[in-house]
């Protein structure tokens, strides 16, 4: 794909924050995504749909090549009172569009408008496989710290509701205390269950989107680098975003498809060429008469009329055209709209952050304050429950929200358009669909060009 140059510096700080060095052994978010584009069924999908559109431009070129075809026959006739006479004929016949003013010529343009629009469809997808490993990598990060610090909860309340046994022992507390600290207890070993049940459904949200089970998970690399402000993320993305440029090939296709059912009522000349092998008994004398005939001939037509189908035919193509303009200014606005959540989900991450540090610090403050307070009598153990509980769901409300901000960056990245391969630099063999269409554009048939075709599919299914 072409880069345009005023994205280059932007996908280039991209690219080294996505390739990040994580812990030994550990598998990054540039590892998980590079296994999701090698592994997705749904790219593939979309590749054999692309090679598909690849043929349509065959098929529109081939309108304007002659069809030879042979035709074989062989009739035994008798007639009352004279021997059977069988007739065979062998004959040759090539007929071919000479000119259709135009027809041939704004079909193959159209047909090429289509498969620009396919490979832009193919980058979408692209785009959506890595967005989709992303979340899962986020969400296995998430599910895991969420799963420690449960299991840290349950450890520390275990060890307030033994020092609350150990004090009702001693006479300086009642049963009811001890009572609250067991049941802060089943209630941290509930949440914990309930964390390690997410993270298991986590972890088959991962291997659906990457094709493998998620092992260790290394620490993001730092946050991509976003452009100067939102208008400006909002222009890359008109400018780049998959579903905006396949709209607009679509739209020109239409276009050529108005001009196609208007050039359906243009003459069209062909010429024919045939030949004739007919071999007939004689009954009288037995011969078996076997001429030769041969044909060349013009033909000029044009339709007059058809009942109407052609003026239907007209309008159907304007009123999809009409279709086509309507959808890619839908598109551009849903985009743009994208453009402007992403960007919003990242200030509401950052700013929560900013806020559950400070509410983390104060919370911890408090807790250890009402611990202190109630080793000294002052505090009941319900007031060191419910400081525990508070600090707890402050830190898992910061990992809620970091894996928020993390994501946020990479959504921002595929509404601009920039979430694929080569701008993050991934650095493996990427998908070349200029290949296979090369390979077919000219309509081969014979057996070497086929065997042509099979090495450049196996090669790309080596590549990929």
């Amino acid at each position: 794909m072409k880069v345009f140059s005023g994205f280059r510096a932007t996908a280039v700080a991209i690219g080294l924050s996505v390739v990040g060095i994580g812990q030994a052994g550990a598998e990054s978010l540039a590892d998980t995504l590079v296994a999701a584009y090698r592994n997705s069924a749904l790219i593939e999908q979309n590749r054999a749909v692309l090679r598909a559109a690849d043929e349509d431009v065959a098929t529109a070129l081939a309108a304007l090549r002659p069809v030879v075809e042979w035709v074989a026959s062989h009739t035994p006739r008798r007639q009352e009172g004279v021997t059977t006479i069988r007739t065979t004929s062998l004959g040759v016949y090539a007929e071919m569009t000479l000119y259709d003013w135009g027809r041939s010529a704004l079909a193959i343009d159209g047909a090429k408008e289509q498969v620009l629009a396919t490979r832009q469809a193919l980058v979408g997808v692209e785009q959506d496989v890595l967005l989709t490993a992303a979340q899962a990598f986020f969400g296995v990060r998430e599910a895991t710290e969420q799963v420690a610090l449960q299991q840290n909860s349950v450890n520390l309340v275990s060890q307030e509701r033994q020092a609350a046994r150990d004090r009702f022992e001693v006479g300086e507390i009642t049963v009811t205390d001890v009572a609250l600290a067991d049941a802060e207890l089943a209630a941290g070993r509930a949440s914990l269950a309930a964390a390690q049940g997410d993270l298991e459904v986590a972890r088959e949200n991962y291997l659906a989107a990457v094709g493998s089970k998620a092992g260790s998970l290394s620490a993001p690399p730092p946050l991509p680098k976003l452009p100067a402000n939102l208008d400006a993320a909002r222009a890359i993305a008109q400018k780049n975003h998959p579903t905006i440029l396949q709209a607009q090939r679509t739209a020109a296709a239409a276009e050529l498809g108005v001009a196609a059912a208007a050039a359906e009522r243009n003459p069209s000349l062909s010429g024919s060429l045939g030949a004739e092998i007919v071999g007939s008994n004689d009954p009288a004398t037995g011969d078996y008469d076997k001429p030769i005939s041969g044909s060349i001939g013009l033909n000029l037509s044009q339709t007059i009329y058809s009942g109407g189908r052609l003026s239907a035919a007209h309008r159907k193509a304007m009123a999809q055209r009409d279709q086509a303009r309507s959808s890619l200014l839908n598109v551009a606005r849903q985009v743009s709209q994208q453009v402007g959540v992403a960007w919003a989900n990242i200030d509401v991450a950052r700013a929560q952050i900013g806020a559950i540090d400070e509410q983390i610090s104060a919370a911890q403050q408090a807790y250890d304050g009402v611990r202190e307070e109630a080793s000294l009598g002052a505090r009941t153990t319900l007031d060191v429950l419910d400081a525990e509980q508070s600090l707890l769901e402050a830190r898992a409300d910061k990992i809620t929200a970091e894996a928020n901000l993390q994501l946020a960056h990479y959504q921002l990245l595929a509404a601009m358009g920039l979430l694929t391969v080569e701008h993050l630099k991934l650095g493996i063999p990427t998908y070349d669909p200029s290949q296979y269409y090369n390979a077919v554009r000219n309509a081969p048939h014979t057996s070497k060009q086929g065997e042509s075709l099979d090495r450049v599919l196996q090669a790309i299914g080596k590549g990929n």
